[in-house]
């Protein structure tokens, strides 16, 4: 039986960060997180976002599941180091990537095209679109084939596939191998009314593009073993969005922790018949 792990890039800061937090708390599965720096920093960060400083064993038990490498989503050879050393710590004879969540993301706004800077622009496509892409291609190959034997996570109904007991250990995971790439509701063309953000929605449009695809070649390659879709988290309060803040009304400001417990609900109830469209965080699809 293939035994599952997670993988999240980045998750030094934002969703990113409270994710992999929340993971650790939530299940018993080992992950891969990814920071281009500090890496140790990071990981003591993620470690006490995940428990209290009065469960010593809690800590011990998250610090020997998380294990952090370097990846820059805009330097390909650090992110195929970082598949090799995914590799190494989960052998794909013995092992299959369950869980992935492809979040790297930045924001240039501008409000007229005179405002769009081209190495700004190019900047966002490489982070926001390339990005996503370059983790497709070298963490694709570690999701599960059409043969793999899938039963460690079948047989326990869709649980934490280490079953445990625990009140803190009830996400919901998915029979099937998950592959999330964070989208944004600006990306989809029919929905433009505003106009604006002309790098950023480009960007976007271009996530729900290759998710697709990527979906695709997981319907030939893993067929109901893996499913791959975009995901609009909303208007989450980190630094991405900080300079908006003001101009979203507080019901639909989010924290990172209900961000990721919303995003956490979709995974948990997509099928593979839902793959390659993007969805929101009230489970409604976004449309192209």
């Amino acid at each position: 039986m293939s035994k599952p792990w997670v993988f999240i890039s980045p998750s030094s800061r934002g969703i990113g960060h409270a994710l992999t937090a929340h993971l650790l708390r939530s299940t018993t599965l080992p992950i891969l997180a990814t920071a281009r720096s500090d890496l140790a920093g990071v990981k003591e960060s993620l470690v006490a976002a995940s428990t209290t400083s009065l469960n010593r064993k809690s800590s011990e038990d998250a610090a020997s599941r998380l294990h952090v490498t370097c990846l820059d989503v805009t330097d390909e050879s650090s992110v195929k180091a970082a598949s090799e050393k995914a590799a190494e710590l989960f052998p794909p004879s013995s092992h299959h990537l369950h869980l992935a969540f492809a979040l790297p993301g930045i924001l240039h706004p501008e409000k007229h095209p005179r405002q769009v800077d081209y190495d700004a622009a190019l900047e966002t496509l490489k982070v926001n679109t390339l990005g996503p892409l370059v983790l497709m291609k070298w963490f694709g190959e570690l999701l599960p084939r059409k043969g793999t034997d899938m039963s460690y996570v079948k047989m326990r109904g869709g649980s934490d596939p280490d079953g445990s007991s625990d009140e803190d250990h009830r996400l919901r995971v998915p029979a099937h191998a998950t592959w999330v790439t964070n989208s944004a509701r600006v990306g989809s063309t029919g929905d433009n009314r505003l106009g604006g953000w002309y790098s950023y929605r480009a960007s976007k449009a271009g996530v729900n593009s290759i998710t697709k695809s990527f979906d695709l070649h997981l319907r030939s390659r893993s067929a109901d073993n893996a499913v791959a879709f975009a995901y609009h988290p909303g208007t989450v309060k980190t630094g991405l969005s900080s300079e908006f803040w003001a101009n979203v009304a507080q019901d639909k400001l989010f924290s990172p922790e209900f961000a990721v417990r919303k995003m956490l609900e979709v995974v948990g109830t997509r099928t593979v018949r839902d793959g390659g469209r993007c969805w929101d965080w009230k489970g409604e699809e976004v449309l192209p």
